[in-house]
C-alpha cells in the first residue's frame, strides 16, 4: 500500500498521513516509514483522536498543527473500513480547511457501507456477514488479522 501511495503522489514534496487512533495510527506510522525510505517525499504523520462508537459525542482532535495541513495532500488511514462512520467523521474534521487532495487507506475493507466513503488504497477486501467482525493485531512483533 505504501508503494501505491508513492506512485499516486510522486509529484508531491510533502504529504500528511493521518491515522485514526489505535491500529489506524499504527498503520499510518508504518506506511510513513516505508514511504520515507523508498521516496524523496517528506511525510508528516499525525494521529486523529475520535470516539469510534459515537464520533459526534466528543470533539475530534488532530495531533498536528492544522495550519500545516492547509492546501496539503492528506491521506486518511484506518485499520478496518466497515460502515464508513469513523472515516466519515474524521474526514468531516479535515474538510474544515482547504486541502489539495484527500485519499483514504484501509488495511481491511468489509464493504458494509452506511456512509458514502470508499477506500482509495486497500490491503484486503473481505466478504463478511454483519455479525462477523475483523480484529487486527499490529505491533512490532506481529501483524495478524482475525475474522471473528
Amino acid at each position: 500500500m505504501a508503494h501505491q501511495i508513492i506512485e499516486n503522489c510522486f509529484e508531491e514534496k510533502m504529504i500528511h498521513i493521518g491515522g485514526i487512533k489505535g491500529n489506524g495510527a499504527l498503520l499510518s506510522r508504518k506506511l510513513s516509514k516505508i514511504i520515507s525510505i523508498h521516496s524523496e517525499i517528506k511525510v508528516n504523520a499525525f494521529e486523529i483522536d475520535i470516539n469510534k462508537s459515537e464520533p459526534w459525542d466528543n470533539p475530534i482532535s488532530l495531533s498536528t498543527n492544522v495550519d500545516e495541513l492547509k492546501n496539503g495532500f492528506i491521506i486518511l488511514v484506518d485499520d478496518v473500513l466497515n460502515s464508513g462512520k469513523t472515516m466519515q467523521y474524521a474526514l468531516t474534521e479535515i474538510l474544515q480547511f482547504p486541502t489539495k487532495a484527500i485519499k483514504t487507506v484501509a488495511l481491511v475493507d468489509r464493504k458494509h457501507r452506511r456512509f458514502p466513503i470508499k477506500a482509495d488504497f486497500v490491503g484486503l477486501s473481505l466478504s463478511t456477514t454483519l455479525k462477523e467482525r475483523v480484529e487486527l493485531v499490529l505491533n512490532d512483533n506481529e501483524q495478524k488479522a482475525y475474522l471473528v
